[in-house]
């Protein structure tokens, strides 16, 4: 275990990540009032992102995080970039059409050129691994993933997606248990923590302001963005509130269209280096509704995701539970070492899409991106800056997208959401 190993006070577990990307940085709380051009509440990727592209244009930005860079999501998950958005072409085609969804397509293919760009630019590594695999559990679905890759391949004009037969997804999982699939050559897999290390240095270096452990106790509006702390005041003319999966019912709004629920991964000893189980060493998000994703680390590890939580309290047996369902897709690993299992929360929403609004003028707010945020929230950041900014408005894309209330109100939504959930869940394993 690392020398460094540090315990995130909001996500359970000890992270693999977090034991294996040296010391991370720290940046000190805010200490007195200040006063800005932007104010950010919330230090992951979407804020990191936001913050950066400000600051490269000489504008003031002040980003503040509870708690330190990288203790939610953003810091802690899957660490898959897949491609598109979370909602496959055929299903936002269906609701949005074609032009539409073709947009949020190219939208999702410039969040992967800049994820390296920005890395790029600041000289700094993210373990990055080709490629993605999604098998299928039930066959019924194998026509449906077809077409999606013909729409890819034709009309989106993406040749980088395939599909395999039950065979061709066998060998590349070392694995019998799913049936065909689709592999992606155009994206992969990163070390997500090492992202939010080199993005906050490079803010920093661009001349944003960040606070870490500096808890937003309050935002007012009224000519001014009034941020209210426990050391100080933030006065700016415009805000942007990115804290998905931990906005703590802030706002309203955030409370009634982004939920969080609880995820969780394990880590196991390196494994063999002639090991059969993914031996080009993609990434894999399978077909359930309670996604099981899994890939191999630089250092030949297994890192095994699908335990969700879906009440405040967390889980006793997250190690136990990731075992199990490792061994029902590689039995030769049943009884694998172990060295980490850790948690955090992602945010959804119903149709599985970001919720992105301008909530006042100037008060923007970005979230539930429903585990498909290591692009997307980074993105996500970016475009609201260059809004903010004058200079792009690609953000109205998802400004623009109907983000339901989730059911239930404020007493009866988060039964109403584990009594969903638990249904969803038991539809995967029949």
């Amino acid at each position: 275990m690392s020398e460094f190993a540090y315990q995130s006070p909001i996500s359970p577990g000890r992270s693999w990540y977090e034991d294996s990307c040296g010391k991370r940085p720290t940046y000190a709380p805010l200490d007195g009032d200040t006063t800005c051009d932007v104010v950010i509440v919330g230090g992951g990727f979407c804020g990191l992102s936001a913050a950066l592209s400000l600051a490269e244009t000489g504008t003031k930005v002040v980003l503040i995080d509870t708690h330190r860079f990288g203790d939610g999501a953003s810091g802690r998950n899957g660490g898959q970039m897949g491609s598109g958005q979370r909602a496959g072409v055929i299903e936002l085609e269906k609701e949005l059409g074609f032009e539409r969804s073709k947009a949020l397509w190219d939208m999702a293919e410039n969040a992967k050129l800049s994820l390296f760009d920005i890395a790029k630019r600041y000289g700094f590594d993210f373990d990055y691994q080709p490629g993605q695999l999604t098998p299928l559990h039930k066959q019924r679905f194998e026509a449906e993933a077809q077409e999606e890759v013909d729409i890819l391949n034709g009309r989106y004009g993406y040749d980088k997606i395939e599909y395999f037969d039950q065979n061709a997804m066998a060998s590349a999982l070392g694995s019998q248990h799913y049936f065909g699939g689709t592999r992606d050559k155009g994206t992969g897999h990163i070390h997500p923590m090492k992202y939010v290390i080199g993005f906050a240095a490079a803010a920093a270096k661009a001349g944003a302001v960040l606070h870490e452990n500096t808890e937003a106790l309050s935002i007012n509006h009224n000519r001014k963005i009034i941020v209210t702390t426990k050391n100080g005041i933030i006065t700016a003319d415009k805000c942007l509130l990115a804290l998905n999966g931990y906005h703590n019912d802030l706002r309203p709004e955030l409370a009634s269209r982004v939920l969080p629920i609880q995820s969780f991964i394990g880590a196991t000893v390196p494994l063999e280096h002639n090991t059969t189980v993914l031996p080009a060493g993609e990434a894999v998000d399978d077909s359930r509704f309670v996604v099981r994703y899994f890939r191999k680390s630089k250092d030949n590890r297994l890192l095994f995701g699908g335990r969700e939580a879906y009440g405040k309290s967390t889980p006793s047996d997250i190690e136990r539970a990731i075992r199990r369902q490792i061994a029902e897709i590689y039995p030769d690993l049943a009884d694998v070492e172990m060295t980490h299992a850790w948690g955090g929360n992602v945010a959804i929403t119903m149709p599985r899409m970001p919720y992105v609004r301008e909530l006042e003028t100037g008060f923007w707010t970005a979230g539930g991106f429903s585990g498909h945020g290591v692009m997307m929230s980074n993105y996500t950041g970016r475009m609201i800056a260059e809004h903010f900014l004058g200079k792009s408005e690609e953000i109205r894309l998802l400004k623009e997208l109907k983000i339901p209330q989730f059911p239930g109100g404020a007493i009866f939504r988060n039964p109403l959401k584990l009594l969903a959930l638990t249904w969803y869940a038991m539809l995967d394993r029949i």
